[in-house]
């Protein structure tokens, strides 16, 4: 897991899909017993993201992944998951940085995303990245905290 430590995030291809299974199952995990319930990206459909060209990697292996959404008024953060191995390293500020930078290159004027209520660590993350909290809702079995972060022109 040694790594340039800004290397960029690259668009996913097939050949990424075990890794970003492999990644995603690594990061989500430990939330199973805590959520009660299986987290959304553990049950994604890897390879047709890939296919849409919604996943981007870093790491060589890949330590790192973010799911991105382009809409019309902004980039949805899907998931962004780092493997346990990693972490400390600025993984996760290198990829948050690379979505901003990502949303930017697309003209959206934000970034939306949400977390799980009880993935208390990921919500000091995105405060401390200028997110800013938007409303908490329940899903269905998930409850969830919606964040916003507006992007400088």
């Amino acid at each position: 897991m040694h790594e340039h430590p800004e290397a960029p995030a690259r668009a996913a291809t097939a050949a990424d899909v075990p890794a970003v299974r492999a990644v995603t199952d690594a990061a989500y995990r430990p939330y199973l017993a805590r959520i009660g319930v299986v987290p959304q990206p553990m049950e994604a459909d890897h390879m047709a993201d890939v296919d849409e060209g919604c996943v981007f990697v870093t790491g060589e292996p890949v330590t790192g992944l973010v799911v991105v959404r382009a809409r019309p008024d902004h980039l949805f953060l899907d998931s962004i998951a780092v493997h346990p191995d990693a972490h400390g390293r600025g993984v996760g500020g290198r990829l948050l940085r690379f979505v901003e930078a990502h949303a930017r290159g697309l003209g959206l004027p934000e970034i939306r995303l949400y977390t799980n209520a009880l993935m208390w660590e990921n919500q000091k993350i995105y405060s401390r990245y200028g997110y800013e909290l938007v409303e908490r809702r329940v899903d269905g079995p998930y409850d969830r905290l919606h964040y916003r972060k507006p992007l400088d022109r």
